[in-house]
């Protein structure tokens, strides 16, 4: 069974230092990463940025599509306005059938603000207190929903790689 995770840090710059100590627990095996993205919200700035960790997924990683969506939805919706945004519910849609719901699009949408950052992990097969040590000294906050093999599945389906 796969989880999203989303680590929330109290500084723009937490998640890419938690990105570098992801990289060494994957070494270590303890946890299997399928895919990785970072959030980085800079105070002053309108939108955070956002960025795909290509150099930590696992083959069969999902594609950049996924997390344009997921990104799009968490932190975009809510500045485009909501007649824009109705119209995105049909690809809301796609993520609430792979287990991704609005209760965890809120509650990131809530804890990632202007001067934070967030660490998003699709992974498998982790060494939970050994993953929470490593990013105590972070002060790192979790949001995560567990996707059944079912949804797994049908995120693959929807977002994988078409090579």
């Amino acid at each position: 069974m796969a989880t999203l995770s989303a680590w929330k840090f109290d500084s723009a710059e937490g998640a890419a230092e938690a990105g570098e100590k992801l990289e060494d627990l994957i070494k270590a095996s303890l946890i299997e990463v399928y895919d990785a993205a970072i959030v980085n919200w800079p105070l002053g700035k309108k939108k955070p940025k956002t960025h795909q960790l290509n150099h930590l997924a696992a083959t069969g990683a999902l594609s950049g599509s996924f997390w344009g969506l997921l990104f799009g939805l968490i932190f975009f919706v809510p500045l485009i306005g909501v007649a824009i945004g109705a119209a995105l519910g049909a690809m809301t849609g796609a993520l609430v059938d792979t287990g991704i719901d609005d209760e965890f699009i809120e509650s990131v949408r809530q804890q990632v603000t202007p001067g934070t950052s967030a660490l998003f992990v699709l992974s498998d097969n982790a060494v939970v207190d050994k993953v929470s040590e490593a990013l105590k000294d972070s002060h790192a906050h979790l949001v995560s929903t567990n996707l059944s093999d079912e949804d797994e599945a049908k995120l693959r389906e929807a977002f994988g790689d078409e090579d």
